[in-house]
C-alpha cells in the first residue's frame, strides 16, 4: 500500500491529507495560533471540586474550565503535587526524581475532596479539546511523547504497543528499554520502535527527559493558568505517528517547512527524509493530487459508492448513525437477494472506515445494515469491518452485528470530528435549496458505467442527461464520450433531454430497460 502525505501550508494554518493507494482517508486542519490542543501541558488552578462527579474543575485560561476525574489524577498523584509545588516555589526539585521521595498511592475508590483542595496549583495535559459545550478533559498523568517512546514521570511501568505482535521482539524491546530508562520514571514503547537500536531509544527518551526539564523550568516563571508546554503542531504529531517505513512520499508546498521536515527526520536516522519532497507546481498542491475533488465527493450527508449503492450519515448529540442503502444499485444477474445485500454490505464497509478516519467520527457509531439474515454473512461483515479499521490510530470497539443488522462501534473521541461543507448555491433555484456539488456529476457517471460495464456486462447501454451536461461530454475532438470508449471498450451512446435538471441523468439497457434514476 503506498501512503502518501499532502500538507498545504496558508497564512490561514495547515491542511495536511493523508491518501492511501491515492484515496484519501484522512484530513487534518490546525488553524494558525489556535489555541488549546490534546497534549498540551497547563499549570492550572483548581476552581471547584464536585463531589457528584468526583471531579475538580481546574481553570487553563480557556472560556471553559477544564473537567479533571478522579480517575485521571494517577495512584502517584500525592508526589506528583508536592514535587509541582517545590518547583513553584522556586527549590529546583531534580529533574530525574533521583532524590524524590514518593508519598503512598492514592486509592482507587477514593474522594476528589479527599485529595485536592479549592484553589491549589497543577500541572495537567490536556486529553480531550472541548467539543460542544464541554471544556477540555484533563489528567495529572502528564506523559511526553517521542518518536519512538512515551515517558511518563512518576511511574515505573514498562509497556509495549500492541501493534508489535513478535514475542522476541517485544521482549528484546521490553529488556532494552528497562536498562535505559531513569528511575521512577514509566516507558510506553511506541509501534514505531519495532527495530530500533539501543541507541536510537536512547536518544528519544534523553530528548524527553529534556523536554521535562523545560516544564520544570516553565512551572517556576509562571503563574497559573499558563501553557507551559505546547505539543507540537498536527503536522508534527502526524510525522511522529505516521513516518515508519510505510509512507512513500510526503508533498510540501511551503519550501521551508519543508527543509525543516527533512532536517527533523534526518535527525530520527531512517532515511526517511527522502521522502520528503517540495511542490512547486502551479496548481495548489491539494488540487494537484486531487484532494480537493475527494474531499467534495466525501462529506455531506449522502455519500456515493460505485456500485450505486450509497451511504446516509446522520449526526446527533450522543451518536453517529450511518445507513446503508442500496440505491440505484443493480444487482449481478443470477445472484439472490441475500449474495447482492451481502456483496453492498460488504462494500459498504470500505466506505464506512473510510468515512469514520476521515470525519475523525468518535463516541458512539451505529451502523444500519442492509438485513441479512445468514449468520455467517453477518459474521463475514463483521470480520471485514475489523479489517478496514486496522490502520485507523484512534481507539475502537467494534460490536458484531445484532439480529436486526445494527453494528455498533464506540471510537476514541479526542477532537471536534471534522464537518466540512461541500455544497454549493443551485443555479437553478437561485439559492433557495441545495445541490450536492456539480463538478461530480460527471464522476458519477463515469464511475456508474465502469461497474454496469466491467461488472454487469451490459452491451447495450445509454445515458440520457442534461443538454448542459450533453455538450460538456462531447465537446472537443478528444471528448469525454471518445475516453470512455477507450477506457470500457465500448461506445456509449449519450442524449439530451431538456426536462431533466441539471444534475440528473438516467441509464438505459437498449431502447426500453431503464437501469438508473
Amino acid at each position: 500500500m503506498n501512503r502518501d502525505l499532502i500538507v498545504s501550508s496558508s497564512a490561514t494554518g495547515l491542511e495536511i491529507a493523508l491518501l492511501e493507494d491515492k484515496r484519501l482517508v484522512e484530513i487534518h486542519r490546525e488553524q494558525a495560533g489556535k489555541g488549546l490542543a490534546v497534549g498540551d501541558i497547563y499549570l492550572g488552578k483548581v476552581k471547584k471540586i464536585a463531589p457528584g462527579h468526583n471531579a475538580a474543575f481546574v481553570d487553563v485560561g480557556t472560556p471553559k474550565d477544564g473537567f479533571l476525574h478522579y480517575t485521571d489524577l494517577g495512584p502517584k498523584v500525592q508526589s506528583f503535587c508536592k514535587y509541582v509545588s517545590l518547583a513553584i516555589s522556586g527549590k529546583q526539585p531534580d529533574p530525574l526524581l533521583k532524590n524524590t521521595s514518593l508519598e503512598p498511592d492514592i486509592i482507587k475508590t477514593g474522594k476528589m475532596a479527599d485529595v485536592l483542595n479549592k484553589q491549589e496549583v497543577l500541572l495537567v495535559q490536556v486529553l480531550k479539546e472541548p467539543i460542544a459545550s464541554k471544556g477540555p478533559r484533563l489528567t495529572c498523568e502528564v506523559t511526553l511523547a517521542g518518536s519512538y517512546i512515551v515517558l511518563a514521570p512518576f511511574s515505573e511501568t514498562v509497556s509495549i504497543s500492541r501493534k508489535i505482535r513478535k514475542k522476541e521482539e517485544r521482549e528484546r524491546l521490553s529488556r532494552v528499554v528497562e536498562s535505559i530508562k531513569p528511575e521512577k520514571f514509566g516507558i510506553i514503547v511506541r509501534t514505531a520502535a519495532n527495530g530500533r537500536t539501543v541507541a536510537e531509544l536512547h536518544a528519544d527518551i534523553t530528548a524527553q527527559l529534556e523536554r521535562w526539564e523545560q516544564i520544570l523550568g516553565q512551572v517556576a516563571q509562571n503563574r497559573p493558568p499558563k501553557r507551559v508546554l505546547s505539543e507540537e503542531g498536527r503536522t508534527s504529531q502526524l510525522l511522529r505517528d505516521l513516518l515508519n517505513n510505510e509512507v512513500s512520499h510526503i508533498y510540501v508546498d511551503d519550501k521551508q517547512m519543508a527543509s525543516q521536515l527533512k532536517e527533523q527526520l534526518r535527525k530520527q536516522s531512517n532515511g526517511q527524509e527522502k521522502a520528503v519532497n517540495y511542490y512547486s507546481g502551479q496548481a495548489p498542491v491539494f488540487e494537484h493530487f486531487k484532494v480537493t475533488r475527494q474531499i467534495n465527493a466525501s462529506f455531506g450527508k449522502n455519500v456515493k459508492m460505485a456500485s450505486g449503492a450509497e451511504l446516509v450519515i446522520e449526526t446527533t448529540e450522543a451518536m453517529h448513525v450511518v445507513d446503508v442503502n442500496s440505491g440505484t444499485k443493480i444487482g449481478h444477474r443470477g445472484q439472490t437477494q441475500a449474495t447482492n445485500a451481502l456483496t453492498t454490505n460488504l462494500e459498504a464497509v470500505e466506505e464506512i472506515a473510510r468515512q469514520i478516519r476521515l470525519r475523525d467520527l468518535g463516541g458512539l457509531i451505529v451502523i444500519d445494515f442492509i438485513d441479512m439474515k445468514d449468520p455467517e454473512h453477518r459474521q463475514m461483515v463483521q470480520r471485514r469491518m475489523k479489517e478496514a479499521l486496522s490502520n485507523d490510530r484512534s481507539q475502537h470497539e467494534i460490536l458484531p452485528l445484532s439480529r436486526f443488522c445494527l453494528m455498533q462501534i464506540t471510537r476514541e473521541r479526542t477532537r471536534q470530528e471534522l464537518d466540512l461543507s461541500v455544497s454549493e448555491t443551485c443555479p437553478s433555484c437561485k439559492g433557495t435549496g441545495k445541490i450536492k456539488n456539480t463538478s461530480l456529476i460527471i464522476d458519477e457517471i463515469e464511475n456508474s458505467l465502469g461497474y454496469m460495464l466491467n461488472e454487469l456486462d451490459y452491451q447495450n447501454l445509454r445515458v440520457i442527461v442534461h443538454p448542459f451536461v450533453e455538450a460538456y461530454i462531447k465537446r472537443g475532438i478528444i471528448s469525454l464520450q471518445w475516453k470512455w470508449f477507450w477506457k470500457f471498450k465500448k461506445w456509449v451512446p449519450v442524449t439530451a433531454d431538456s426536462h431533466y435538471t441539471f444534475t440528473q441523468y438516467r441509464f438505459y439497457d437498449g431502447p426500453e430497460e431503464e437501469l438508473k434514476q
